[in-house]
């Protein structure tokens, strides 16, 4: 099972999730908000096989069905705030580095307010909170400041 994540200059961001059995969804979600869920053929990959278009208000009610536990966590109804997971990579040049190395905040205006570590969460983390591989960051901010700091972790 894996995700993967792709900025698409100009329309969005797609993401790549496998499952456990190997079949191949995609979501994408547009800057204005729509959503397009897409599912691929197990033997190739590049062929999609059906494609949904969801309104922000379908996408919201379908990830409440999946799992309720992040809608009901941080609640953005009429307000124009996302939350994400950031996973830090090998790649990234903050693994190792305090928090306070990446000035998330004043950068993109995203907030990290949690770290979720294999161990532990730690939430509203300090700049001196030192990151490491496979921590997952949960932040809060605008499409546009939650995806500068996507790139700022992933690659600097």
């Amino acid at each position: 099972m894996g995700t993967r994540r792709t900025t698409l200059p100009g329309v969005g961001t797609q993401y790549d999730f496998t499952t456990e059995d190997g079949q191949h969804i995609s979501v994408v979600v547009h800057k204005d908000g729509r959503r397009f869920i897409g599912f691929y053929d197990r033997d190739d990959p590049d062929a999609c096989l059906l494609s949904v278009p969801l309104s922000p208000d379908e996408a919201t009610a379908l990830a409440h069905l999946i799992d309720t536990a992040p809608i009901d966590a941080v609640r953005t109804d009429g307000i124009d705030l996302v939350t994400e997971h950031i996973q830090v990579t090998a790649r990234s040049p903050y693994a190792g580095r305090p928090l306070g190395d990446t000035r998330a905040r004043s950068r993109t205006g995203a907030s990290i307010v949690a770290v979720l570590r294999r161990t532990a969460a730690t939430p509203s983390p300090g700049p001196d909170f030192r990151l490491s591989i496979g921590d997952t960051l949960v932040v809060v901010g605008t499409r546009e400041g939650v995806d500068a700091l996507v790139e700022i972790v992933a690659e600097g």
